[in-house]
């Protein structure tokens, strides 16, 4: 897939809506919104919160700055390759040799050394593997533009939710016009080229022809913000702060979105009954 172009810069003063996508692809992602301590789970698409904090990221912002801008966005999430779910063992102690600290703290709000002494802890961390998001980001247009000249060129390093996961290019697909479940209906498909050739092959396309009969349409999972959704994730940032952190709710709904592959069109005639219209049985002989 290539790099798309840069988008168009809006004029100024311009308020109207518009809708950013990103491509989130990588080696491995990890989007938590529950985990903490030892056990670091991940959610089966990106959240919210990794989404906007990419942003933010991109955008240069310290993680003590107010989100007012981004946190009114709406967020739409479709599932282009779901990719498979990797456990990873970790083993944590501390580089001076001292045992380390209980999870619990003292009435002055310190941490004791574990008693017994322990000086290994066992951690747990999840995270997908070789998955493909579109997200889509719906807000106004200005500072749409601004946030994807950001994501081009960002200020701070970005990430698939944790700092080990780095994104893969492209990642900033450009700003479309529309809704989100418009704009995600409409976006090609972004799997792996392996994964479009294998879903070809399953679908028992393949014909001995100069050109496969590929499927133009799949169907990809999606979820979307909405107001009257009748899902609710806690997974809204209202400060990225390190000692104030905190989230809040919000409603979306799931659904199906039949989406185009960009696989070739196939050869055929105005009415359909001939399958191999443009193939030539004679070409090889040169007649």
């Amino acid at each position: 897939m290539t790099t798309p172009p840069p988008a168009t810069p809006a004029p100024q003063g311009t308020t109207t809506e518009a809708v950013l996508l990103l491509r989130l692809a990588g080696p491995l992602q990890s989007w938590g919104s529950r985990s903490a301590f030892n056990r670091r789970e991940t959610n089966p698409e990106p959240t919210k919160s990794g989404v906007i904090g990419l942003l933010a990221a991109a955008a240069g912002l310290a993680r003590e700055d107010p989100l007012d801008e981004l946190t009114p966005m709406s967020l739409g999430v479709r599932v282009d390759q779901p990719g498979t779910l990797l456990r990873d063992y970790h083993t944590v102690s501390d580089f001076r040799g001292r045992p380390l600290l209980q999870a619990g703290v003292s009435a002055k709000g310190r941490q004791k050394p574990t008693s017994p002494a322990k000086y290994t802890h066992v951690t747990t961390r999840y995270y997908l593997q070789d998955a493909v998001f579109v997200a889509a980001v719906a807000g106004p247009r200005d500072l749409l533009c601004t946030l994807d000249q950001a994501v081009r060129a960002p200020s701070f390093p970005l990430a698939l939710g944790r700092r080990s996961c780095p994104p893969t290019q492209p990642l900033a697909l450009g700003l479309r016009e529309g809704n989100l479940e418009q704009v995600l209906r409409e976006e090609p498909w972004q799997a792996s080229r392996r994964a479009r050739e294998q879903y070809a092959a399953q679908c028992g396309r393949e014909q001995e022809l100069d050109r496969p009969l590929y499927p133009a349409r799949i169907d990809r999972s999606v979820t979307l913000e909405d107001p009257e959704g009748d899902d609710v994730l806690h997974d809204a940032p209202v400060s990225f702060d390190p000692y104030a952190r905190s989230f809040t709710s919000r409603r979306v709904r799931h659904g199906w979105l039949s989406i185009p592959t960009g696989f070739p069109r196939p050869d055929t005639t105005d009415d359909g009954a001939d399958e191999a219209a443009g193939h030539d049985p004679f070409a090889l002989l040169g007649w």
